[in-house]
C-alpha cells in the first residue's frame, strides 16, 4: 500500500466515477425487448454457458434449498433476515401518512405507497452471495410491495446455488428466475413472455448490470448505479493495526477493483498496518482478488489534523466509512457523505455485510453525496393530495392568481379566479 500526504492526494482519487455506456449492454437489451424468452436463453446460454429449458426455479426446488445447505447456515440465514426485517420496520414506521393545513380551509396530504411489483438482482461470481437476496427482498415486502422477483446467474449445470434458494425462501421470495447480468435487468424492465415487468429494479451486480440498470432507468426505478467496493477508514494512535489492516482485506477480497483506504493522524499507525497488510496476504486465501485491489487501489493517507481527515472523508465520500478513533463519536456530526457508517473497534464492516440489520448494498463512486443505501424508501412512492375549502380558496387563491400572471399563465390564473368568484360560475368565467 503507498503510504500519501493528504495535501499530496491527487484530484483524480475525489473523481466520481461514472459507469461508462456500453453498446453491447444497450443491443442485448434491445434483442430481450425484441425477443423475449428466446434472447434470455440464447444470452444465457453464450454467457453462462446453459442451455435453460425453465426459466423460472419450481416450489420443489426452492424449498429444497433449505435442507441442502448445513443447519447453521440456515440458522444464521434466518438470524439475519430476522435483524434485517427488524430495522427495515422500524424505516417503515418512520415514514408515515400524514394531513397538514397549510392555510386555513387548504389541506395538504401525503400518502405513502408502495410499488406493485419489484424486481431484485443477486450476483452469481465466484461464490453465492445469499446475503444478498436477504438485504434485497426484505426491505421490499415489508414496504408492502405485493410482488417481489429474484433473479440470478445459473450456475454450469444451471441450478441455483442452494444457499440462494434457501434465502429466498427464508426472505419471502417465491418467485426466483436463473437469469443473470444484462438479460436479468432487461427482463424485469421489458418483461417477456413469461416474465411481467416490475416498477423497481435493486440489487447489486458488475458493471454490466450497472450499466445496464442506468440505461433501463426511466423505464423502472432503480435503487442507483454501484461499482467496485470502498471502505474508508479513519483512525488514529488508538487504533489496532491488525484490526484495521483486517477491516481493508474484508473490502479488497471483493474484487480486484476494489478499494480500500486508511485516512490516519499517526504515520506509526500507517506503516504498522502497511506490514500487516502484507503480512495477511502471505496466508490469505483469497490473495489472490486482494492484492491487486491493494496494489492497485490500496492508500493510506496522512492527516496532519482530524479536521483534515474529515475533509477528505467528506469529499471521498466512501461506500463505507469506518472509525477507529480514541473519541469517535465527537466527529459522526460533521461526517455527511458516506453510504454506511462504522463506528469503533467492534463495529466490523462486515457485520454490516451479513447480518446486523442495515442494508449492504450501498452507493459506491462519489454516489453517497446524493443518495443513501438500499432501504424500504426505495419501494415506496410519496404521493399527495390537496382540498380545499371555500375559506381556502379566498385565502390561497389570490397568491396563485398572482404567480400565475407573472409566468403569463392566463389559463392558470382564470382557473383559480374561476373559483374565488363562485364555483358556480367557474365554466362561465373567461379571463381575470
Amino acid at each position: 500500500m503507498k503510504v500519501v500526504k493528504a495535501v499530496d492526494i491527487p484530484a483524480s482519487f475525489f473523481e466520481y466515477r461514472e459507469i461508462a455506456e456500453s453498446e453491447t449492454v444497450r443491443a442485448i437489451i434491445a434483442d430481450v425487448k425484441r425477443r423475449g424468452d428466446a434472447a434470455i436463453r440464447f444470452y444465457t446460454e453464450t454467457f453462462d454457458g446453459v442451455l435453460l429449458d425453465d426459466l423460472r426455479i419450481s416450489e420443489y426446488e426452492l424449498e429444497q434449498g433449505l435442507a441442502e445447505i448445513p443447519p447453521e447456515l440456515k440458522a444464521a440465514l434466518e438470524q439475519a433476515a430476522r435483524n434485517i426485517r427488524c430495522f427495515a420496520e422500524a424505516q417503515r414506521r418512520g415514514l408515515t401518512d400524514m394531513t397538514v393545513e397549510t392555510t386555513p380551509g387548504v389541506y395538504a396530504s401525503q400518502r405513502v405507497i408502495p410499488v406493485e411489483r419489484a424486481g431484485i438482482y443477486a450476483p452469481g461470481g465466484r461464490f453465492p452471495l445469499p446475503s444478498s437476496v436477504l438485504m434485497g427482498i426484505i426491505p421490499a415486502l415489508v414496504a408492502g410491495v405485493k410482488e417481489t422477483a429474484l433473479f440470478t446467474p445459473p450456475r454450469k449445470d444451471g441450478t441455483i446455488h442452494p444457499a440462494i434458494r434457501a434465502a429466498a425462501v427464508i426472505a419471502g421470495c417465491r418467485e426466483v428466475y436463473r437469469i443473470g447480468g444484462v438479460p436479468a435487468i432487461a427482463a424485469m424492465a421489458y418483461g417477456t413472455e413469461s416474465i411481467r415487468p416490475v416498477q423497481v429494479i435493486a440489487g447489486p451486480g458488475n458493471r454490466f448490470v450497472a450499466a445496464a440498470k442506468r440505461q433501463v432507468y426511466g423505464v423502472v426505478g432503480i435503487d442507483f448505479i454501484a461499482g467496485p467496493s470502498e471502505v474508508l477508514i479513519i483512525a488514529d494512535e488508538s487504533a489496532i493495526p491488525r484490526l484495521v489492516a483486517a477491516d481493508l482485506l474484508a473490502q479488497a477480497e471483493h474484487d480486484p477493483d476494489a478499494s480500500a483506504i486508511l485516512v490516519t493522524t499517526s504515520e506509526e499507525l500507517a506503516h504498522a498496518v502497511v506490514h500487516e497488510v502484507e503480512q495477511h496476504l502471505e496466508v490469505l486465501p483469497t490473495a489472490a482478488t486482494a492484492r491487486p485491489s491493494i496494489e492497485t487501489n490500496g492508500l493510506v493517507i496522512l492527516c496532519e489534523t482530524l479536521d483534515e481527515a474529515v475533509a477528505v472523508a467528506n469529499r471521498k465520500a466512501p461506500e463505507h466509512l469506518e472509525l477507529m478513533l480514541s473519541d469517535a463519536k465527537a466527529i459522526v456530526p460533521r461526517l455527511t457523505n458516506y453510504g454506511a457508517l462504522f463506528i469503533g473497534a467492534h463495529a466490523a464492516e462486515a457485520l454490516g455485510d451479513y447480518a446486523a440489520g442495515p442494508n449492504h448494498t450501498l452507493p459506491t463512486g462519489g454516489a453517497a453525496r446524493y443518495t443513501g443505501g438500499l432501504s424500504v424508501f426505495n419501494f415506496l412512492k410519496i404521493v399527495t393530495t390537496l382540498s380545499v375549502t371555500s375559506e381556502g380558496i379566498r385565502n390561497i387563491g389570490p397568491v396563485a392568481v398572482t404567480l400565475a400572471q407573472a409566468e403569463g399563465l392566463a389559463a392558470h390564473a382564470a382557473a383559480v379566479f374561476c373559483r374565488q368568484i363562485s364555483p358556480n360560475t367557474a365554466m362561465r368565467c373567461r379571463g381575470t
